[in-house]
Order: structure tokens, then sequence, then C-alpha cells
């Protein structure tokens, strides 16, 4: 396999495992152990690290091993505030841009989102939620907004599905996505980019809310 794809195969397999939590915050990462778990030479494997360091998803630190990115809660804020104000921008101008067929594949991902909430099944509920936010973006019309929110989203992609560790707020996504949607076919632009504003703020809330809890849990813990 040629080397960039071999980069860009590890990119997304680490990826995964970053916001799955499976190397979780804070994880050094031993090039020995990952070129043996991604079947790969140091090459690949360095040149994917720093494409992750891009995305703030992995630190690069000089003379030590690299490190799964840790994000406290004011980064989280900066990063929400952020990412809820390009959504909202892209959200009013998809009200106004997407034709019918895009509003129709919409609805479609909703259905089955629902779908993926009943059964519980988190992971392929994540990846569509995922795919429908993009969706908005790409129904803007503008490359420029489309851009600056795929840079953004790389780091949120974590925050994002921990919140859905919550399963009271994993409803309530499902009731604001309904929202979303039911703004985006009527072509109620000041609602869609509102509610959708919304709903990207009230995640961040949720993940700083999280951290807030596990400290003060370690922080009990350690004076026991």
């Amino acid at each position: 396999m040629r080397r960039v794809a071999l980069h860009e195969r590890a990119v997304e397999r680490l990826r995964r495992l970053i916001v799955f939590g499976e190397l979780p915050q804070g994880t050094e990462l031993i090039e020995a152990e990952l070129c043996a778990l991604l079947g790969l030479s140091r090459t690949p494997l360095r040149e994917a690290l720093k494409l992750l360091a891009a995305d703030g998803l992995v630190e690069l630190r000089q003379n030590r091993s690299a490190r799964v990115a840790v994000m406290n809660s004011e980064e989280i804020v900066n990063l929400f505030e952020a990412l809820s104000g390009i959504e909202r921008h892209g959200a009013e101008l998809a009200a106004a841009r997407m034709n019918a067929a895009e509003i129709a594949q919409l609805a479609a991902m909703q259905e089955e989102m629902e779908r993926h909430f009943a059964d519980n099944d988190i992971g392929p509920y994540f990846k569509l939620n995922q795919a429908l936010h993009q969706a908005i973006m790409s129904g803007a019309r503008n490359p420029l907004l489309s851009e600056t929110h795929a840079r953004l989203i790389a780091r949120a992609e974590w925050a994002r599905y921990s919140a859905l560790g919550s399963r009271r707020r994993w409803d309530e996504s499902v009731q604001e996505h309904r929202g979303i949607l039911a703004a985006l076919e009527a072509r109620d632009a000041d609602a869609a980019g509102r509610l959708l504003a919304e709903h990207v703020m009230n995640t961040g809330r949720e993940v700083v809310q999280a951290l807030a809890t596990d400290a003060r849990s370690r922080a009990n813990t350690a004076a026991a």
C-alpha cells in the first residue's frame, strides 16, 4: 500500500480510538506499540500523528512521546462557542439554499438516527449525527464556511461523543434535531440557525458539566 494511504488509514483508525475513548485523553502514545497495533512503520505513523496534532487531537512533545490531547473546560467552551456560531450561520444559509431532495435526505437521516436511538446503538447514531451536521453545512453552499467548520469539528468529535454518554442528553439531542429539521423544512432561516446554535452549545455545556463532576469525584477519592 502506498505511504499516503498508510498514513491516511492510521489517521482514521487513531481518530476513532480517541473519539470513542479507547485512547483516553492524556494517554501516552508509544510509537512501537502503535506501529504493532496498526501494522505499519514509524514514518507513516509519525505523519498521521502530525495530522492529528493539527486537528488538536494529539499533543506532540519535544523529546517525549506524543500523547492524546487533554481538553479543559475553558477550551471546550471556546470551541463550542466558535462551532455554535459557524453552524448557526450554516443553518441559516442552508434553510434558503438546500433543495427539496437534500431536505428529504436530512429527514431520512433523522429517521435512521431515531432508530439507532431506540436501539441504544450509539456508534452508528454518532456517525450519522456527524454526517447530518456536515450535510447542513454543505447545504449552506459556502466552501469557506464548510472548510472552517471541518477544522473545528475534528476537535469537537470527542466532546460530542462523550456527551451522548448521558442518556438524558442523548434524548435531548434527538428532540433538538427534530426541531432543527422542522425549521429547515419550513425554510425558516432564523429558527434553524437559533435551534442549531442552541443544540451545539447544549452539547458543550454537557461536556463541561461532566468534566466538573469527574474532577470533584477525583478530589473526593484523593481526600478519602
